[in-house]
């Protein structure tokens, strides 16, 4: 019978440390945009859906770069569902991850499994890993739940057996979410249910792609003749499949890319990856979940240097196989108000003979996926899963985050199946708990960094008629400043000024405003200021204070550079204490600020050391742009992580 059991995963981990205090009031930085001029090639109702409320900021998520890369061996809580046939292992602290997927029979694993725990800059707010299977519900690219924990219960499956349920609130679209996961008994394929429920009274965009990491030395076979081709040189663009240059071996690629595949309606939605001999995954679903991709890194150096940052070097890459509820990811869909989605997919073996022309080898593999998991068995379960998705949890397994409690006592929703109990409210949520019950937001009991803000609607309407108190009129310009009301977010940001014990909050809010309004003078006078403030006002060397002056340190010496006054950059750089100047990404500052100062060989010096800059962000090139002024020839290969072609 299948069984749900706790398990540990002892894995050479880096920690993830704190989030950065610091309310992310900068537009979103993504590298997944269509240019305009593309979108009139595209099918009408695929440009409407780019065009659909593509996600402008992170708030009310904060950003998590805290994390290094220095790694030691650490147990991570997991949950393994299994049969007789199939082991799955799932990581409800992390995201919700399946980990590993294995086949007993043959003894195959069928994921690519990362063998350690590294997060790097991939999510929409920072921290992400690689491997295994992923829920990625919010926006376009990796959601910002990545390394989050997820609530878990153990819940009766369609069959009668034990099925797991994983659930959470997702704050970037205010909407939640559950992952139902089960094995039917003697089943080669796992189970997934998913639904992503709309409660609020308007529409919202939704985002949903399920990403599966599979080793890359491998054949991607899919339904399609067709797909839209995505690199990091931004353009869009419909090309065959197959037409000479056999796009499905992910290791003929040069660069990192996206292929959507453009799967005929009415066509079985799967996807599927072979090795060598012809064994594999499939992955398959009802027709709602339409979207098919793979994801490739490429044979080029930086697409390399990137597969060796999120893993060991010599253990192996990987490529990613996916499906969502798009044809591809730069598309939001419409969720009505007070609705919701829901699918089934399913995940097992296939062995079929993956050489050949492109039509007889997915026509071969199409037939064996009938054989072992008709589409009507499919439907079929889905149908009897839906019979189950609102029924309540037997035992609660693991404990996500408070933030679903907050809105549901709030607005007193009912959401059968994802129970989100008031006990499971924390520290973050609590001010806010005393706002919605008293009508004000109250002031912190000691001096610290600030908590987390609330931006929708509702909380910024609860903050404007609270009592003008420095906490409410800073939280209030952070809603304000969401909303685009940045006029007004800065009269309230000012007007805490006077009050306020705490300067520095609203000093760098006000600093962030100059900056993105072209005020460098300005915004530099005022990042000056709020470091001098928070460096008197610091009270130890806690986390909460060290992640807060290395976030503010960190801005604030961009903001000096920018306007020319490198000596005072300097002066928060020496203050900012050697454990944050050793860092990675402070390495690269103190390589900008010795530019700045003129001395191109201690520069140099910098980035010919071994510096390992964490939070290296996706398609960014600060190292590039550094080695142009500071080095002489070309990047060296440890420094390489181009991700377009030159020229592009």
């Amino acid at each position: 019978m299948t069984s749900i059991r706790r398990a540990v995963v002892t894995l050479p981990a880096a920690e993830l440390g704190p989030d950065n205090p610091l309310p992310p009031l900068s537009p979103l930085d993504e590298v997944h945009h269509v240019e305009d001029r593309d979108l009139e090639d595209l099918p009408r109702d695929m440009a409407r859906q780019i065009r659909y409320e593509p996600l402008r900021s992170l708030l009310p998520v904060r950003v998590r770069d805290g994390y290094g890369r220095r790694r030691a061996p650490r147990d991570v809580d997991a949950l393994v569902l299994e049969n007789d046939r199939l082991a799955v292992t799932v990581l409800p602290s992390l995201g919700g991850r399946i980990a590993s997927l294995r086949h007993k029979p043959t003894g195959r694993e069928l994921l690519y499994r990362n063998p350690v725990f590294q997060p790097a800059n991939f999510a929409l707010n920072g921290a992400w890993y690689s491997g295994g299977v992923e829920w990625n519900i919010g926006a376009t690219g990796h959601t910002a739940l990545s390394c989050s924990p997820l609530h878990a219960a153990r819940v009766p499956a369609p069959d009668g057996g034990g099925m797991l349920r994983l659930w959470e609130w997702e704050r970037l679209r205010d909407l939640p979410f559950q992952v139902d996961l089960w094995l039917p008994d003697g089943s080669d394929f796992l189970y997934v249910g998913v639904r992503v429920r709309n409660p609020h009274e308007r529409p919202r965009p939704l985002y949903w792609w399920s990403n599966i990491a599979v080793p890359e030395e491998c054949r991607v076979l899919a339904p399609a003749d067709a797909a839209y081709h995505f690199g990091y040189e931004r353009r869009l663009r419909r090309v065959p499949v197959h037409d000479g240059a056999d796009r499905s071996h992910p290791l003929d690629s040069t660069h990192a890319a996206d292929w959507f595949y453009d799967v005929p309606a009415g066509r079985r939605r799967w996807i599927a990856a072979l090795d060598a001999d012809g064994h594999g995954l499939v992955q398959t679903s009802t027709d709602a979940l339409c979207g098919r991709k793979l994801f490739v890194w490429g044979t080029g150096p930086g697409g390399r240097r990137w597969q060796e940052w999120l893993t060991e070097p010599g253990t192996g890459g990987y490529c990613e196989i996916q499906a969502g509820l798009a044809r591809t990811q730069l598309e939001h869909v419409r969720l009505e108000a007070e609705s919701e989605v829901s699918w089934l997919e399913a995940y097992g073996p296939l062995d079929a003979p993956r050489d050949g022309a492109w039509p007889d080898v997915v026509r071969e593999a199409e037939a064996r996926l009938s054989a072992a998991l008709p589409r009507a068995a499919v439907d079929a379960a889905y149908a009897a899963w839906q019979s189950r998705a609102d029924t309540d949890p037997d035992e609660v397994l693991a404990t996500g985050s408070g933030w679903g409690a907050l809105e549901v006592l709030r607005a007193g929703w009912k959401l059968p199946g994802t129970p989100f109990p008031e006990e499971t409210l924390g520290e973050e949520q609590e001010p806010w708990r005393e706002l919605l019950r008293t009508g004000s937001y109250p002031e912190p009991r000691r001096v610290r960094p600030p908590g987390p803000s609330l931006v929708a609607p509702h909380w910024r309407d609860m903050l404007e008629t609270a009592p003008a108190t420095p906490s409410a009129e800073y939280h209030l310009g952070v809603a304000q400043w969401h909303a685009g009301d940045h006029a007004q977010a800065v009269r309230s940001w000012e007007r805490a000024l006077g009050l306020a014990p705490s300067l520095w909050p609203l000093l760098r809010c006000l600093a962030v405003a100059d900056r993105l309004a072209g005020h460098r003078e300005r915004a530099a006078d005022r990042y000056a200021e709020a470091f001098d403030d928070l460096c008197r006002e610091r009270r130890d060397d806690g986390e909460a204070w060290t992640a807060a002056s290395a976030a503010l340190g960190r801005e604030a010496i961009g903001a000096l550079l920018a306007a020319g006054r490198p000596a005072a950059a300097r002066a928060v750089w020496e203050r900012l204490g050697p454990e944050i100047r050793a860092r990675g990404r402070f390495r690269l500052a103190e390589a900008a600020l010795l530019l700045a100062e003129g001395r191109r060989e201690a520069a140099r010096a910098v980035l010919d050391d071994d510096l390992e800059p964490a939070d290296l962000r996706e398609g960014a090139d600060d190292i590039d742009r550094l080695w142009a002024r500071a080095g002489d020839g070309p990047l060296p290969a440890r420094l390489d992580f181009r991700m377009r072609p030159e020229g592009t």
